[in-house]
């Protein structure tokens, strides 16, 4: 009895770790590697995302980065969020979905970019945009950095559903098992 006990102590010791490593708000190494960070597709299949520097998980203030692996025919949802976003193309191709009218009532009618290895694109502060994975054999690799996290993201059915009838997700998928909300303490 006493050696499962004390098995028990252990792995509840090391997979308390885990968990404090994933959400570490201090303490982060200086140096990691990548693929020993953790990855997930966060129920949504095709998608391979890993926070390298976030603002909830890792404490980071004014930027946070990720690395985003879609599958061919994998996409984003249609949104916007408040803070400038840029990506690096790391392998792949797809199609990047852009509708730069964030000041009328709803998208409209997106432009359309074709993204190879080795590009790079900015998104504008609430301009509505899509990414897919275009690319038939081979999967879209990224780098993404975003300013002033961490995100709330605005997502649409449709290129022509109005601003204000966009969803709200946040916290987003990934800072979903980090985030805690703020204590009121003024409030019964």
């Amino acid at each position: 009895m006493g050696y499962c006990l004390f098995t028990l102590l252990i792995f509840l010791s090391f997979y308390a770790a885990a968990e404090a490593s994933h959400c570490a708000t201090n303490g982060l190494p200086i140096l990691r590697n990548i693929s020993e960070i953790d990855q997930d597709d966060y129920g949504r299949p095709g998608l391979s995302h890993t926070t390298i520097a976030g603002a909830i998980m890792h404490g980071f203030k004014e930027i946070e980065v990720w690395l985003q692996t879609f599958s061919p025919g994998t996409h984003t949802p249609i949104h916007r969020h408040s803070c400038e976003e840029i990506f690096v193309v790391l392998k792949g191709s797809g199609t990047l979905y852009l509708a730069s009218n964030s000041h009328t009532k709803y998208p409209g009618k997106p432009q359309e970019f074709h993204l190879f290895p080795n590009s790079t694109f900015h998104i504008p502060v609430n301009d509505a945009h899509q990414v897919w994975n275009t690319n038939g054999p081979e999967d879209l690799q990224f780098l993404v950095i975003i300013s002033r996290p961490p995100v709330k993201v605005f997502i649409y059915d449709d290129w022509s559903m109005p601003h204000t009838a966009a969803k709200l997700q946040f916290p987003y998928y990934w800072d979903e098992k980090c985030y805690q909300t703020p204590s009121n303490k003024d409030e019964l």
